[in-house]
């Protein structure tokens, strides 16, 4: 009864987060703004939907499940990696940033 009830609260938070991870995607202005939306919402949401996963499968079917176990693993470990390639691409191709974007006096000159 408590682990239903534990799981529809990590699938709704794990779902709102995706939510507000894909709002931010679309109504952020610039692309170093936008990729916050995936890489730090996006990821908590699905860290959130796998660990209901996990806490569903050790109460009901052969106790606990390694493969969401690996999967949050590597969706932990790539999402930050990616974002951060994503980054230093953009800043490679000397893409232009809005105004308002914190951060760009950090970025080198070549």
């Amino acid at each position: 009864m408590i682990s239903e009830w534990i799981v529809s609260i990590l699938l709704l938070l794990g779902g709102l987060f995706i939510l507000i991870g894909s709002i931010g995607l679309i109504k952020l202005p610039d692309f170093f703004m936008r990729l916050h939306g995936p890489t730090k919402a996006t990821t908590l949401g699905m860290a959130s939907i796998l660990t209901a996963a996990m806490v569903f499968f050790a109460n009901s079917v052969s106790g606990l499940s390694v493969k969401e176990i690996l999967i949050t693993i590597f969706l932990l470990i790539t999402a930050p990696i990616s974002g951060y390639m994503l980054i230093k691409t953009a800043i490679h191709h000397k893409l232009k940033a809005k105004e308002g974007t914190k951060g760009l006096d950090n970025i080198e000159k070549d």
